[in-house]
């Protein structure tokens, strides 16, 4: 009878160590599960932001200091106004200042090729103030600008190019004057490029809208000059 006893208990103790053991073997396989569409849902919100970044599209000003934004905080620089106008209308494009002061159409020339490492989609070229105010030759500083074209069309055929007009004072003589602003619509028809007719259009001439030096836009005239840009920019974008 004692053995039929302990025979039974031992029996009794077999059944609840194994029933035991079921439920702890379900409770881990059903926690596996549960992680694992957990580690696929961050895995395709990694997928769907790398995706994002890949997409977005890249516009390059190239200029001197009145791209770079002299005496202003970078962002008040009309490349930055621009941006503004990009994110607020939800244009999936990142605008990159490049503008350098004292930049001449030579040195853009010598500079420019390291920028174009990287895919640019809209390409702003803003040169040839500082050749006019220091009286370089005409035909040099039509050949940088020419030159500058040419490198952005063989680094990538696809980028489209803006090309900024610019006017100097008479100082020079009314020939320099006329000729320097005559470069810039015939290289934008040479090569098939748009052109935006006088960068400093409503800005230049007025102390109200420029600094000290009388040449340099202000925040105020940032803004006007980020206008003038964006008429030309905008069919561009949308």
């Amino acid at each position: 009878m004692i053995l039929n006893l302990v025979y039974w208990s031992m029996r009794n103790l077999l059944k609840f160590c194994y029933l035991f053991l079921v439920l702890l073997f379900v409770a881990c396989g059903g926690g596996t599960k549960e992680k694992k569409p957990e580690g696929e849902a961050i895995n395709s919100e990694v997928s769907t932001a790398a995706e994002s970044t890949a997409k977005t599209q890249k516009i390059l000003f190239f200029g001197n200091s009145l791209t770079a934004g002299m005496g202003l905080e970078p962002e008040m620089a009309f490349p930055g106004v621009i941006q503004g106008f990009l994110d607020s209308l939800h244009l999936n494009y990142t605008v990159i200042n490049a503008g350098l002061s004292g930049e001449t159409t030579a040195s853009g020339e010598n500079r420019v090729s390291w920028l174009l490492n990287q895919k640019i989609d809209i390409f702003i070229l803003e040169l040839g103030a500082n050749d006019g105010l220091r009286g370089i030759p005409l035909e040099e500083t039509r050949e940088n600008l020419q030159a500058i074209i040419d490198a952005v069309i063989a680094t990538n055929p696809e980028t489209r190019i803006i090309l900024a007009g610019m006017q100097i004072p008479p100082n020079m003589g009314p020939a320099y004057t006329t000729d320097f602003k005559r470069i810039f619509p015939e290289l934008a028809k040479k090569n098939n490029t748009a052109l935006i007719p006088f960068l400093l259009e409503n800005v230049a001439g007025n102390p109200d809208l420029n600094q000290e030096d009388g040449i340099h836009p202000t925040e105020e005239g940032q803004k006007i000059v980020a206008k003038n840009v964006w008429k030309i920019l905008e069919p561009l974008v949308k």
